[in-house]
């Protein structure tokens, strides 16, 4: 199994940023560590050997991406408009820099972003941010309403950066097509936390007529055994 490991000096955040890469082509996965995980922690995991068929057959290709929590949504000192604009810079280093660079490595067009818990609302928010970019989204065990890191409080910044708010008021009809293009899967434990936002997130999609896999699993779900079975079965699209 080809795996790389690569570091650059991201312009849009003004530091290095790491991208360790599984497999050697097929559709050019994002993927998105938990809270304050880095780029090694699906490799730590053992994902890569979760997903070694699709890897070793060149089904799929993982670029997994560092992360800026403690400098946005978990840097309690900044005001929450702060927080928000360091997400929106990562996100440009997303779009600007991981986007092309993955793709001169492999020019295969189609993108799937994926995350567990606060990776699932980072696959989430890029991938309809982007939908022209992003042909399917994963996310697994997520929360998709941001506020509930600034206490309630939005601004701009903070709406850019929000899914529950900017696709429950989206209406551009270009927009919405490439939504409608998209492959979203929702997925979540019925007795875990994040049980009643996957399904509100869900009922939110649909509607503004866009369609999306919101698959409940029996139980409390939330933690990598449980992630390791569920990206098996939705890698490839929803059941």
């Amino acid at each position: 199994m080809n795996y790389e490991h690569h570091q650059w000096y991201s312009p849009a955040l003004n530091r290095p940023m790491d991208v360790t890469v599984f497999g050697h082509a097929g559709a050019r996965v994002l993927v998105f560590p938990t809270t304050m995980g880095t780029h090694r922690e699906w490799a730590d995991r053992h994902m890569h050997e979760v997903l070694r068929e699709h890897l070793d057959r060149g089904w799929i290709q993982m670029f997994c991406v560092d992360q800026v929590h403690s400098e946005s949504w978990y840097a309690k000192e900044l005001h929450p408009g702060a927080m928000a604009w360091r997400h929106l810079e990562y996100d440009r280093y997303l779009h600007d820099e991981v986007l092309p660079w993955s793709q001169a490595k492999n020019p295969n067009p189609f993108v799937i972003t994926v995350g567990a818990s606060f990776g699932a609302y980072h696959a989430a928010c890029f991938g309809l941010r982007h939908p022209e970019r992003v042909h399917r989204i994963i996310g697994m065990s997520g929360l998709y309403d941001i506020k509930r890191f600034t206490g309630g409080y939005s601004d701009d910044n903070v709406y850019a950066c929000n899914p529950f708010d900017f696709m429950r008021h989206e209406g551009d009809p270009a927009r919405l097509a490439a939504f409608r293009r998209q492959d979203i899967i929702l997925v979540t434990g019925r007795e875990d936390a994040s049980y009643a936002n996957n399904r509100e997130f869900s009922t939110i999609l649909w509607d503004r007529g866009i369609g999306n896999a919101f698959r409940v699993w029996d139980g409390w779900s939330h933690d990598w055994p449980y992630w390791e079975r569920m990206i098996r079965m939705y890698i490839g699209g929803h059941d």
